[in-house]
């Protein structure tokens, strides 16, 4: 499976210069916690609802201030076209939780931890099926018999 097929939702991004407070209205719009902060379709920050709060807020920084002024400026991307199994050694070597999703260089989207989370939860449950059939049946079953 290739990382743009295990994104759950779209992307969302922002110019550097719009305020924190748009940051903040577009992430509860969209319901997510992190936006790519977006020169043109080039991925050059990534802002979350934590830097809002721990570099905006308790620094006392005005809501108008520029999303750049508190964005992460080092950004971990990853090909869209990747397989996913390398997603998790990007995020294990990188120790981020978001990865940029870039395909020819433009951001494509945006996979986290909790999506990959999500998905292996997923697959789990659907491998534990078969076991737990077979669980329920041999309680079902008739008593074997006792040979002497």
């Amino acid at each position: 499976m290739q990382t743009i097929d295990a994104l759950r939702r779209s992307g969302v991004g922002i110019e550097p210069g719009q305020t924190i407070r748009e940051a903040a209205a577009l992430m509860e719009s969209a319901g997510v916690g992190s936006l790519a902060v977006l020169d043109g379709t080039t991925v050059i920050g990534i802002v979350t609802d934590r830097d809002l709060v721990r570099r905006g807020m308790a620094l006392g920084l005005p809501l108008d201030a520029r999303v750049d002024a508190v964005m992460s400026s080092r950004v971990v991307t990853i090909s869209a076209d990747a397989d996913l199994h390398e997603a998790f050694s990007v995020f294990r070597t990188h120790g981020v939780r978001r990865l940029a999703v870039v395909r020819d260089g433009a951001f494509a989207g945006m996979i986290t931890v909790d999506d990959l989370l999500v998905d292996l939860a997923d697959d789990l449950v659907d491998l534990s099926r078969p076991i737990d059939a077979e669980i329920r049946a041999a309680y079902h079953d008739g008593a074997v018999p006792a040979t002497t």
